[in-house]
């Protein structure tokens, strides 16, 4: 039993010498420079799946709602302020060098790669006037340091603003002020791929380089073994020559893939996978929406209504992400989905209408009941039994045949 254990922990400890070797050759030709927002946005990966993410939340619409009790009804609605200005600002036109589209989705590309997005909101008075864009490597955080009343400022070219001056979108913050980077947190894995880029790059310059060594059956002098290194200098620097003729007597014999270039062409075939798992760029449009772009339409949603509107405003009213366009699906999905709602009786043919942007019909307002197709309009409070032409009003009341109006 001695015996058979001293084998196995053998065995077991040259496995993990290997397997440690291994991954010092690997730390050593990947190790190199702090990777920052212009490195990482170099991968293609990274690109990929940050303009994926930018794109989506730039390209949705934002609306502007006001809740206000109905005086008849004596319910609470939801109106839609189509005329204010500030949707101007955020979808079209916000007053800066940059249309909405680009401006949004910079911000967004500083949420994600940066210590954060900043927008500087200038304003006169209560009248909101623009929107403008500044790049997170240009504001820089003030803070008192104390753990408990944190006071935060910003400065930007050595001018200090109140945060309420700026819509801020910030992740994985601690302070209110600034965030943690995806790069940030994760900054082995993306370093490991920037340097992996390079290293193919580099074959790439010296036209995919063969490692080998040159035999030669005599003793070459000082001179010759200079001429033949640039010769070999010039054959893998895009210059003109292609060929090297080599002396009777000399051959060239090709060096074998080092275990770190075998683990460096095995460790590509996952860096997609990785950086797409890092950012939550998912096949699935449903997950996608859900893990990488939801939670940041949330943090906007919370930076626009806490800055982006009066004292007065923030009890009525609020900003909110008009997502039906984009996450509605087909027309044959939508409409099979909108024909099980309306019969199980938790939307209105209205709300139907409303979904597909279309003006609501005076008399739609009813839902279906499960109770031999009685309707229920929600406006007037009134039940209608369409096969014995009943109507009955919240408060139990009978109405007769046509001796009272549905409507």
């Amino acid at each position: 039993m001695g015996l058979f254990n001293f084998f196995r922990k053998r065995d077991e400890t040259v496995t993990q010498t290997d397997e440690l070797v291994n991954d010092v050759l690997l730390k050593a030709m990947l190790k190199g420079e702090k990777i920052d927002k212009e490195k990482a946005i170099s991968l293609p990966a990274v690109s990929s799946a940050v303009d994926r993410i930018c794109n989506t939340v730039a390209m949705i619409p934002i609306k502007l709602y006001k809740e206000s009790i109905d005086e008849t009804t004596g319910k609470k609605k939801v109106e839609e302020v189509k005329s204010d200005p500030r949707i101007k600002l955020l979808n079209t036109e916000p007053g800066d060098t940059l249309d909405a589209f680009q401006m949004r989705k910079a911000w967004v590309q500083d949420y994600l790669l940066d210590k954060g997005g900043y927008l500087y909101i200038e304003k006169s008075k209560n009248k909101f006037k623009s929107l403008r864009y500044v790049d997170a490597s240009n504001v820089t955080i003030n803070t008192n340091f104390d753990p408990i009343f944190k006071d935060i400022t910003y400065m930007v070219q050595g001018k200090n603003y109140e945060t309420f001056n700026f819509l801020t979108i910030l992740r994985s913050t601690k302070n209110g002020g600034s965030g943690r980077s995806v790069i940030s947190e994760v900054s082995t894995a993306i370093e490991n791929a920037y340097q992996t880029l390079l290293y193919e790059l580099g074959l790439v310059k010296t036209g995919g380089a063969k490692k080998g060594f040159i035999t030669s059956q005599r003793r070459l002098g000082e001179k010759e073994i200079q001429m033949l290194k640039q010769a070999w200098a010039n054959l893998y620097s895009n210059k003109s020559d292609n060929a090297i003729v080599l002396n009777e007597g000399m051959d060239f014999k090709e060096g074998s893939s080092t275990t770190v270039e075998l683990q460096l062409n095995e460790r590509k075939k996952t860096l997609q996978d990785e950086i797409d798992n890092i950012f939550h760029n998912k096949p699935n449009f449903d997950e996608f929406m859900k893990e990488a772009v939801m939670p940041i339409l949330s943090a906007i949603k919370t930076a626009l209504n806490k800055d982006f509107l009066l004292e007065k405003e923030k009890e009525s009213f609020y900003f909110e992400f008009d997502t039906r366009e984009i996450t509605r699906g087909n027309i044959k999905e939508r409409y099979e989905a909108y024909k099980v709602a309306a019969e199980t009786g938790w939307i209105s043919k209205n709300e139907i209408r409303y979904l597909e942007d279309y003006d609501s019909i005076e008399g739609l307002d009813v839902i279906t009941l499960n109770l031999a197709n009685v309707v229920f309009d929600i406006n007037t409070g009134k039940y209608y039994t369409p096969n014995t032409n009943a109507i009955v009003d919240m408060n139990g009341q009978n109405g007769g045949g046509n001796n009272e109006s549905w409507s």
